[in-house]
């Protein structure tokens, strides 16, 4: 029956297998997804809850799969006995507990001990309700391999997207920091022209503005980049002081097949979630047969041995005795019990058919959107990309304009502003893109450890350090920044 068990959830063991061993048993070195992952695996408190629950459940099935075999039972006592008589005898008046101890002897013993031993084997020959209950074990092993998968797969998607929004949040706020020292320089020169009458104090206020404001969207890149990092460590159980950058490279491509319907049917048959719901009507299926059993008789045969002795005064010796046999039991009326426990299945297992329904629909529509959503970041990285150039062109352009007169500081404040904002977003669309479809794999079932090392190749070796300062210093960031070195914690 385990073999079977083995055999039906195959597609999942390499995933359960593969994930803790040769994939990602590697040598310490730099903070990649891959070792990030790995850590992951072997800190992750609920996976580590999770692989616990299959356990618990295997050994569920050895418990109720133990009442199918032979059943053997001891049991004896040792026990001393006193009697108190107060009776009178009809000859002479004499009391019988007198008679009894006259000269130490007479008729009987006051004071004795005994002892017994008994033997007891039992074998199942016809029960239902036992069967079915192993079946049921079975079934639930069944859904907990899913459960299991699931979880993993859901490790994977959080560390990949934990590890991608603290790279997301390093790109953008480095966008941030230099648009507030460009928008910084241009407050600098505001303030010069108007110390020698060059302009008006509106356009120093205006570059006052727009500077606090680029301060503000620093402190805030700050702390994404702070929140982002203890998401990590929260999953791994691990501090980690850099990690590798995305490369420039990466491949931007449309999902592989491009064909929509491929992710859906991959999906159907393989989501782990579908898949334990599936597993959950059987399970319930197996619960309204396990409630009929209770109709059923049952047959066991048995066999005893059974051993006493005494060394009371009127009972000399031992005695032994030994039975074989067989027993039935047929239950004829319980309370109506019996048939409240088939209803209670029945509406259970239109409840898990339901849950299956739901679970089946809700991942389709999930495929769908995240084939959609990365067959849009495709183009919207292009687009993104474009939108640099042409602001930092008409960044130029304002600027040659303001010089000649033809624009004023408000035009320049607000390319500035144009430009660095096209740059923020072209970070956010490209890890849309690898987040999206590695949501598009784990909902299709095909995250696994081959999906994270082929991202993995997409990084560049190039360390990427978010240590950030303590909040005593909040310009530490942007002084270190300024000198081109990371901050350090007090610096």
């Amino acid at each position: 029956m385990r073999l079977a068990h083995w055999a039906v959830n195959a597609p999942f063991r390499p995933l359960l297998l593969a994930v803790l061993t040769s994939s990602f048993i590697l040598p310490a070195q730099a903070a990649d997804l891959v070792n990030i992952t790995r850590d992951a695996l072997n800190n992750n408190a609920a996976l580590a809850s999770a692989r616990a629950e299959f356990s618990s459940v295997e050994a569920a099935s050895d418990v109720a799969s133990g009442a199918l075999l032979p059943q053997v039972n001891a049991s004896g006592n040792v026990v001393h006995n006193q009697q108190y008589e107060s009776q009178s005898s009809s000859r002479g008046g004499q009391s019988a507990g007198a008679a009894s101890n006259a000269d130490g002897g007479g008729v009987g013993d006051d004071r004795y001990n005994t002892a017994s031993l008994k033997l007891e084997a039992t074998q199942a020959l016809f029960n239902v309700v036992t069967r079915e209950e192993v079946n049921q074990a079975e079934r639930q092993i069944d859904q907990q391999v899913y459960l299991l998968a699931a979880t993993e797969q859901q490790l994977l998607i959080d560390v990949a997207t934990a590890y991608f929004d603290i790279l997301r949040a390093h790109e953008v706020l480095e966008a941030r920091l230099a648009q507030e020292r460009a928008i910084g320089r241009q407050l600098e020169q505001a303030q010069e022209q108007f110390e020698v009458g060059l302009i008006a104090i509106t356009e120093v206020e205006e570059a006052r503005a727009s500077f606090d404001q680029s301060r503000a969207d620093r402190i805030a890149g700050e702390s994404n980049l702070q929140v982002a990092f203890e998401v990590l460590e929260q999953l791994t159980g691990q501090r980690y002081a850099n990690i590798d950058a995305l490369g420039d490279s990466m491949p931007i491509a449309l999902p592989s097949p491009t064909d929509r319907n491929y992710w859906v049917e991959q999906a159907i048959e393989r989501n782990p979630q579908v898949l334990a719901q599936q597993a959950g009507i059987e399970l319930s299926r197996v619960g309204v047969e396990l409630a009929r059993a209770g109709r059923m008789p049952t047959v066991q045969a048995f066999a005893n041995y059974q051993y006493s002795d005494s060394d009371s005064d009127l009972v000399s010796g031992y005695n032994t005795s030994s039975q074989v046999g067989v027993s039935a039991n047929l239950p004829i009326y319980t309370g109506g019990s019996t048939s409240a426990r088939i209803r209670q299945g029945t509406f259970q297992l239109e409840s898990s058919q339901y849950d299956f329904e739901s679970q089946r629909r809700t991942t389709i529509q999930q495929v769908r959107s995240l084939y959609t959503q990365v067959s849009n970041n495709v183009d919207t990285v292009e687009a993104r990309q474009q939108a640099i150039v042409s602001n930092r062109s008409a960044l130029e352009a304002t600027r040659a304009g303001y010089e000649v007169g033809t624009r004023n500081i408000v035009d320049v404040l607000n390319a500035e502003q144009n430009l660095y904002n096209a740059i923020a977003n072209y970070a956010e669309a490209r890890y849309d893109y690898v987040v999206n479809l590695l949501s598009l794999r784990q909902q299709a079932g095909l995250l696994d450890v081959e999906a994270i090392e082929e991202v993995n190749a997409w990084l560049t070796g190039d360390e990427v350090n978010f240590t950030l300062p303590e909040s005593g210093d909040p310009d530490a960031y942007q002084r270190a920044m300024d000198i081109g070195a990371p901050p350090t914690p007090g610096a």
